[in-house]
């Protein structure tokens, strides 16, 4: 929270009415990661955000079912199907029945999104480097715990 009236005042408009709303202060911090994502990844690999969580969810786990990865990302079952076929279409992941439950599908990464999700790991290790440099190690790691905290308990 900004400390006084000053620290509140940015582009000229006095922005204190606003120092109480997390998603503000969220929004605001998102802008410059959106911009470095987009540069370091969104534009070179071609991945948006939530296909870029896709791949690395699927390059982390086995056995992942459509339905975790909707519950994971909050994100319903239609849409996770209109980001599944986009992604399939590009050759990166496919879809493959359960065979204990045939309700159910399981997303694997093909070979070629297996090599674009280890080149996308690789870039996202350092690519925020520059945005979070004015944090100690420790404030990162507060910050990243209470990021983590907020969202465990995003049921509301």
């Amino acid at each position: 929270m900004p400390n006084t009236k000053s620290d509140s005042v940015a582009h000229g408009l006095d922005q204190s009415s606003l120092s109480h709303v997390l998603g503000y202060h969220l929004a605001q911090a998102d802008v410059p990661i959106k911009k470095v994502f987009f540069k370091c990844i969104g534009q070179p690999l071609q991945l948006r955000p939530v296909e870029f969580t896709i791949l690395m969810l699927l390059n982390s786990n086995e056995n992942v079912t459509q339905k975790q990865l909707s519950q994971a990302l909050a994100v319903s079952a239609p849409n996770i199907t209109i980001l599944l076929d986009r992604l399939a279409e590009r050759g990166l992941v496919t879809r493959v029945r359960s065979e204990t439950d045939r309700r159910s599908q399981h997303v694997l990464l093909t070979r070629k999104g297996a090599i674009l999700a280890r080149k996308a790991h690789e870039v996202s290790l350092t690519m925020e480097h520059e945005v979070l440099r004015h944090l100690s190690d420790g404030e990162r790691a507060i910050l990243f715990e209470l990021l983590q905290k907020v969202a465990r308990h995003r049921r509301v």
